[in-house]
Order: structure tokens, then sequence, then C-alpha cells
């Protein structure tokens, strides 16, 4: 559940840190979404990547762990 919202915050994050890289790369001043459904989706896309890479991490992180505890002798 932490990771949901989490994921959810920070896809809503990226899509301004997207627009910012598209304005300076093209040279705009302000950016189109085309409406709530691309902006949805733009962000639905962002919250899969960021959950992906935190169910990632989050394994990684408890493997780490017991690693470390069947390693201390």
């Amino acid at each position: 559940m932490l990771k949901a919202a989490v994921a959810g915050v920070i896809g809503f994050v990226l899509i301004f840190i997207e627009a910012m890289i598209v304005m300076k790369l093209k040279g705009y001043e302000t950016i189109e979404f085309g409406g709530l459904s691309p902006f949805i989706n733009v962000w639905a896309m962002n919250f899969f990547f960021i959950y992906a890479i935190l169910t990632q991490v989050t394994n990684w992180y408890i493997n780490k762990q017991e690693l470390n505890e069947d390693n201390s002798y």
C-alpha cells in the first residue's frame, strides 16, 4: 500500500520533470497535454514504472538483509 502511494506521488512529479525536459530541449514555453485523458495516461505509465522500480528495490533490500543475517557467524 505504501509503494502504491509513493509511486502515485512520484509518478505525478515525474510528469512535470518530463515536461520541463521537453520544454528545455524543444524551446517551448508551455506544453499542451491534450486534455485530461492523455495526462492520466502519462501519469499511469509513470506510476507503473515507479511501482516496478520500488518492487525491485524492496526485493533487493529484503534479500540483502537475509544475506547479512546468514553470513553473521
